[in-house]
């Protein structure tokens, strides 16, 4: 650093805090340390009895904080700021943040995430991967910690990151769904379908429409003729079969979901509530699920981590659903959070 008259100060980065005192008023910072300066502040600093100031001698192999913040956000969300569904804020104290521009699913590349924070002296955190956002929900903050910065420290981290972003938000699409409900005892009317009203209710949330339902009894080839029928329906975006998706003989959904001509993905997922969850692709593209009857009565399952996702278009894959076991303990809390919690969260 160096010392220079206050008034050749203007556009030089600050040094240290300078404070302000004004009796019986206030004692604060009026300067922070790494602020530029500008013609505007020279008057009150020199009321303040500030004839010199500190500054930090420019040097071209180094970047300002708030530079440096500006070089990790391009490099975690794209060089083009409009990319990702997410903008940034003004930079504050050396530190920027994306705030989300839409609802949908936060995605983020974990490992390279960790790449850039394993280089001293730079931080990105981030909410969870595969997070549900809403829009104006903050999803990162970034700064580098000195006032100043070696800029190869910042090539060292765009390396890291490489050409794609290191995150974004996949926006959700609304869908128009059917249901097919199955069991001996809605067929029957034993007992009042409570199932299909609550798939409803949650798919209400992300401004979903049930267009069609049809009710089963459980004879697989019954279950799988109501499935080609709601294929055959153009409109049909999602199909949701519900019941019968345990071991027991009576149980046939998992074998007419098969029989349908799907793709399987997976009979079963690593999450409590939920074990018993099938999701496969029909040969149209259209994503259809078996769940289990946990999804009727617990208040969050495999179905809350794995709807997002599909109503983002984001393809379910084996791999995917291997990885929510570290996180796939709901909690039950007495009072839920969700999604604001540990469920489905796995680093």
């Amino acid at each position: 650093m160096k010392l220079v008259i206050t008034q050749d100060a203007v556009g030089q980065i600050l040094c240290h805090d300078i404070t302000r005192i004004v009796k019986g008023v206030t004692k604060e910072a009026a300067f922070r340390k790494g602020h530029i300066i500008t013609e505007e502040d020279i008057p009150m600093l020199l009321s303040m009895g500030k004839d010199n100031l500190y500054i930090w001698e420019k040097d071209e192999t180094m970047l300002h904080e708030n530079d440096a913040a500006e070089f990790l956000r391009r490099i975690a969300q794209g060089e083009n700021n409009t990319e990702g569904n997410m903008h940034v804020t003004n930079v504050k104290e050396g530190k920027v943040e994306l705030i989300a521009d839409t609802d949908g699913v936060f995605l983020l590349d974990v490992e390279r995430l960790r790449k850039v924070n394993s280089i001293s002296e730079l931080m990105v955190a981030t909410i969870p991967a595969n997070y549900i956002v809403r829009k104006g929900q903050r999803l990162a903050g970034m700064r580098v910690i000195p006032l100043v910065i070696k800029k190869e420290k910042l090539e060292l981290a765009r390396k890291a990151v490489g050409t794609e972003p290191l995150m974004k938000v996949i926006p959700f699409r609304s869908h128009k769904f059917g249901v097919v409900t199955t069991g001996n005892e809605v067929f029957h009317h034993r007992i009042i379908d409570t199932f299909t009203p609550t798939i409803v209710e949650k798919l209400q949330e992300y401004g979903c429409e049930m267009i069609a339902h049809e009710l089963s009894d459980d004879d697989n080839t019954h279950i799988e003729a109501c499935i080609k029928s709601m294929v055959e329906n153009k409109d049909i975006e999602l199909i949701l079969c519900t019941g019968g998706m345990s071991v027991d003989p009576d149980d046939r959904t998992p074998l007419a979901i098969r029989n349908s001509g799907a793709d399987i993905i997976s009979y079963g997922a690593p999450v409590l509530p939920g074990a018993m969850f099938m999701i496969g692709y029909l040969p149209d593209g259209i994503p259809i699920c078996g769940l289990p009857g946990c999804v009727m009565f617990s208040k969050r399952t495999i179905f809350d981590l794995v709807l997002p996702r599909v109503l983002a278009g984001i393809k379910i894959t084996p791999e995917y659903l291997a990885g929510l076991g570290n996180g796939g303990l709901c909690q039950n809390c007495p009072e839920c959070h969700f999604p604001n919690c540990s469920f489905g969260k796995g680093i």
